[in-house]
């Protein structure tokens, strides 16, 4: 007998009430008075709890512990409920040894040296050099730090839930960045509710189009709105994905080498390094990020 033979249908509502719920409330109720960046992190958290609700409550794991499921929920910053709820536990070789956990403090470090050494060095009229700094420190600290660090706890107990960067910097072009390597968590989640039900009607080309024009507008919600400016940038920077992405796996991106070597990472480079300004715009900079670095001490 299968796993879920006997779960029940999911209702097609089941799970989505929080996210559509509760980014509207912190928009309609934060007060004016708020720091900008402090309605920004409370956007970011809303729209994850959001997304971590949605994957919990359409994720059936009846065989799954009490703490398993308290874990995925409040301690796991990944959206694949499926590998994380799953009872057999992990292969020994899928575990993190010594080498995997060093790397992951020494990332953390590493985005702590940025924050609090660099950027207190850096002049304050340089304004895009501080606050670049200043997000280059917290990814590091956060995303490939401590992220990595829970992925490793979490593994070392049996619990399928792999490091949700990997290796970005290495990706021989951007449907491998995208795909496989850069925050597989968003992934996971565009994968699960948009790309596959979306395949069905409007084809992976639709698909892919309607994804990525969604992550422009959530990236639009949680930097130009609290920013209150640079509205169309995120949105721009991620539709340019669309025919880097359609070029790069047609004949013609194959036969020259894109998605793979030197020429896959220098394309990558081209269309998500060179306009990052797009969606990390000026006013989010000045706005948001710089009073956060200052807030922290940074």
């Amino acid at each position: 007998m299968g796993e879920h033979e006997n779960v029940p249908a999911i209702p097609a509502w089941r799970g989505w009430i929080p996210l559509l719920v509760l980014p509207a409330a912190v928009v309609l109720l934060t007060p004016a008075d708020w720091p900008k960046w402090l309605f920004m992190w409370a956007l970011g958290w809303t729209v994850f709890a959001g997304c971590k609700w949605l994957t919990w409550r359409r994720t059936p794991a009846p065989n799954a512990s009490l703490w398993r499921h308290a874990g995925y929920v409040v301690a796991w910053p990944g959206l694949d409920a499926k590998a994380f709820l799953r009872g057999e536990p992990l292969p020994a070789a899928m575990r993190p040894g010594a080498a995997e956990w060093l790397a992951a403090l020494a990332k953390l470090a590493l985005g702590a040296v940025i924050l609090w050494g660099i950027v207190r060095l850096l002049p304050d009229e340089q304004v895009l050099l501080r606050g670049w700094t200043g997000m280059v420190g917290i990814s590091m600290a956060l995303h490939f730090g401590v992220f990595h660090i829970l992925s490793c706890a979490w593994r070392s107990v049996g619990i399928d839930a792999r490091p949700l960067m990997n290796a970005p910097v290495f990706a021989q072009g951007v449907s491998e960045f995208w795909g496989r390597r850069w925050n597989t968590a968003f992934r996971d989640l565009t994968h699960r509710f948009l790309f596959r039900p979306l395949t069905a009607r409007l084809g992976p080309r639709g698909a892919l189009i309607v994804g990525f024009i969604f992550s422009g507008l959530i990236h639009e919600l949680v930097i130009s709105v609290p920013a209150a400016d640079g509205f169309g940038g995120p949105t721009l920077f991620f539709v340019l994905q669309i025919p880097a992405l359609l070029f790069e796996r047609s004949r013609i991106g194959k036969k020259i080498g894109l998605g793979r070597g030197g020429c896959g990472w220098l394309f990558a480079a081209l269309f998500i390094v060179l306009p990052a300004g797009l969606l990390f715009h000026r006013p989010f900079v000045v706005e948001v990020v710089l009073p956060f670095l200052d807030a922290i001490g940074a």
